[in-house]
């Protein structure tokens, strides 16, 4: 996969323009053409991915018996043997207070640790790729991206809420890279344009509000404030990537798969996507969740049951055999997305040294719903890598203890990130 660049870019004299005041921007990224930065900067900038496989792996086929660098490759690792060096597996992680209103809830919290998913009383709390998107998103077209390949999605706001998941490859595509008619274009600035003169009125309105307001009432209209100053800022960012032409790349448009059990073949076209994606600095935050349910994976040979009838195998060796297949076949599809990252030069390095990659589960048991002891791998990203850390498997240590670091390299100046305990954790090192 390459790419080609243009010259066009934001000129360093723009505004963010709002309310009658027009405020100057600093020098950013984005003043030079999105997908030209990383070669015309000598720093390469920072990106990452968070990848969730909502069924689970089995255990004994992932962690090696021994932790350090010397770990024996187990059959899933054996997939991934290439890429040795390039991760880091953990064991021993939670989040805590994961029990919800059914045995897969866990799945909307894996990137914010909220406790009780689902059950009364429940509300979300921002995920981390969204944190990152906040801070990092504006230097590019698309300020995060979240995808899927059945709709659930990875991604929340700060006010709780799950952002959409695209799942088709084809319609994502088209969103990164085919250009618009001029009409189409000024159709959108149109759009753009209604949206804003619409939130200058709502936040004139709720400013009259907020006089008369008690003190616990005017925290909350100050929220809602907050969010409409920040829609205002993402519509002028969008009006002026609208006029800005998109990367060209040698990758003809994918075709959908339609077939319902052709679940990997979905998860191979996504993954490409991904790749161009980042390779074009379309995006530098991304969540892709990997889950299938209910699905017999039939173009596969030697599985004929339903991915998750099998994952809850109950210790049944016929099963788990079955079960073994996919999830092999799930480490080789991860495994290749890291080679086609590899084979990206970027400054000297590839493009995965530049993007962090989280890869798991929230099930650390899928057999019996467990979310202890959760299967995660941390690849690329600059770190050091090439060990199996194992944390307390009685005593879990925090998931989210790894996301302070993770999100402390994208820039945010954060100590804590949900039910995390520390800022920093056992096996990720610089």
């Amino acid at each position: 996969m390459t790419y080609l660049a243009t010259k066009t870019a934001l000129d360093r004299r723009s505004f963010l323009k709002g309310s009658g005041v027009a405020v100057a921007l600093p020098l950013l990224h984005a003043m030079t053409p999105a997908f030209t930065r990383a070669a015309a900067s000598s720093t390469s900038p920072k990106r990452f991915v968070a990848m969730n496989a909502s069924l689970g792996f089995h255990a004994p086929y992932l962690f090696p018996e021994t932790p350090g660098k010397n770990y024996e490759l187990t059959p899933y690792l054996e997939q991934l043997k290439e890429h040795r060096q390039d991760f880091t597996l953990f064991a021993g992680l939670s989040h805590p207070s994961q029990n919800g209103n059914n045995g897969h809830a866990s799945e909307m919290t894996w990137l914010t640790s909220a406790q009780r998913p689902g059950l009364a009383g429940f509300k979300n709390t921002i995920s981390l790729d969204q944190l990152i998107a906040k801070q990092i998103g504006a230097a590019t077209r698309f300020p995060s991206l979240t995808l899927g390949t059945r709709g659930k999605s990875l991604s929340w706001t700060a006010n709780g809420v799950p952002l959409p998941a695209e799942q088709s490859p084809s319609t994502l595509y088209q969103k990164l890279f085919v250009q618009g008619t001029d009409k189409e274009i000024t159709d959108q600035l149109k759009e753009l344009e209604k949206g804003k003169s619409v939130l200058d009125v709502v936040q004139g309105d709720a400013k009259a509000l907020e006089r008369s307001l008690g003190h616990r009432d005017r925290e909350k209209l100050d929220e809602y404030l907050s969010s409409i100053r920040d829609l205002e800022i993402r519509l002028q960012q969008n009006k002026d990537w609208a006029r800005r032409p998109k990367p060209k790349v040698d990758y003809a448009a994918p075709r959908d798969v339609t077939d319902k059990a052709d679940v990997l073949g979905k998860q191979r076209l996504m993954y490409d996507m991904i790749a161009l994606a980042l390779q074009t600095d379309s995006c530098r935050t991304i969540t892709f969740s990997l889950g299938s349910l209910n699905a017999v994976l039939s173009n596969i040979p030697g599985v004929q049951t339903d991915w998750h009838n099998l994952s809850h195998h109950g210790k049944d060796e016929d099963k788990i055999e079955e079960l073994e297949i996919i999830e092999k076949a799930e480490f080789k599809l991860f495994g290749e997305f890291l080679t086609k990252l590899k084979r990206v030069k970027e400054n000297g390095k590839h493009l995965l040294d530049h993007t962090a990659i989280l890869f798991g589960s929230n099930l650390g048991n899928a057999s019996s719903h467990s979310t202890k002891n959760l299967p995660i791998i941390v690849a690329g990203g600059g770190y050091k890598h090439g060990s199996y850390v194992a944390h307390d498997a009685n005593d879990n240590t925090p998931f989210s203890n790894l996301f302070v670091p993770l999100a402390q390299r994208m820039g945010l100046e954060i100590e804590k990130f949900g039910s995390s305990a520390k800022s920093t954790i056992r096996g990720l090192e610089s």
